[in-house]
């Protein structure tokens, strides 16, 4: 579990993260979700330490990061998994070199021990028998999938994505949603992801935290999100003029919970 507790972020004179409290368990999704610029990217930055909060605490099971020394956030880290947007996989290294990375850097194992952990992630992720391929090869949700496999061949406590459906289509996204929700129940992991997709929100939002110019402004879960009387949240999901059709047709005919994305 991670739990923030008023947690502000300022550059300069600009506020962009303003007094927000949160709790992300374990064994659930849990989303941010909110407009460009909210503040989202920002309050990931904080929680895994590339920035340094302004005021406020970050508790890791109850282990507050923000006041630990160099060493021991060192340690913590290692506790952590990360998938970026763009996959961020090493071009010039195989994916079993790319998967490997993180336990040759940080791992105390044998080489043939490294090499058997990296085979059994690819396996988890459905890449059997890719080990030999370069990224260039892959398609891109493929691409993703060797990062959830390098991401989680720590045994990682927390695992954070940052928009990890960038660029893929819906049938791929779908894939990498379960694999994320599926990966998140079996092996108890504390995971948040940054997302604009809305089917990520309503297919496997456990937690959803709607950040709006740099706070707090709804939380709750994907079965809540269609009939919340928030405004703000309600105009930002159906941003589109055909998705405000829908859900008023939907609410007129009282079926709001049957009404998806």
């Amino acid at each position: 579990m991670i739990e923030i507790k008023n947690l502000c972020k300022s550059f300069g004179d600009k506020e962009v993260l303003k007094d927000i409290s949160a709790v992300f368990e374990s064994g659930k999704t849990n989303l941010i979700i909110g407009q460009s610029g909210s503040g989202k990217t920002v309050l990931i930055k904080n929680l895994v330490g590339l920035l340094e909060p302004t005021g406020g605490e970050v508790l890791y099971d109850g282990r507050n990061f923000v006041a630990m020394d160099k060493k021991e956030k060192a340690s913590l880290r290692r506790e952590m998994g990360m998938i970026f947007q763009s996959a961020a996989l090493f071009d010039s290294m195989t994916v079993l070199e790319n998967v490997m990375f993180p336990l040759d850097m940080f791992s105390s194992m044998t080489l043939r021990e490294r090499i058997h952990r990296a085979r059994t992630c690819l396996d988890r992720v459905n890449l059997t028998g890719t080990d030999h391929k370069f990224p260039g090869e892959l398609s891109g949700g493929m691409q993703k999938r060797v990062a959830i496999a390098r991401a989680i061949s720590l045994n990682p406590k927390y695992l954070f994505c940052d928009e990890p459906n960038s660029g893929l289509d819906p049938k791929t996204s779908l894939v990498i949603d379960q694999l994320l929700h599926s990966i998140t129940h079996e092996f108890g992991i504390t995971t948040i992801i940054n997302t604009h997709d809305m089917n990520s929100v309503m297919g496997i939002g456990e937690n959803i935290i709607f950040i709006y110019e740099g706070h707090k402004e709804w939380e709750g879960v994907s079965a809540q999100v269609m009939g919340s009387d928030n405004k703000r949240l309600t105009d930002f999901i159906f941003a589109s003029d055909l998705l405000k059709k829908m859900r008023k047709a939907a609410l007129e005919k009282g079926k709001t919970e049957s009404f998806t994305l």
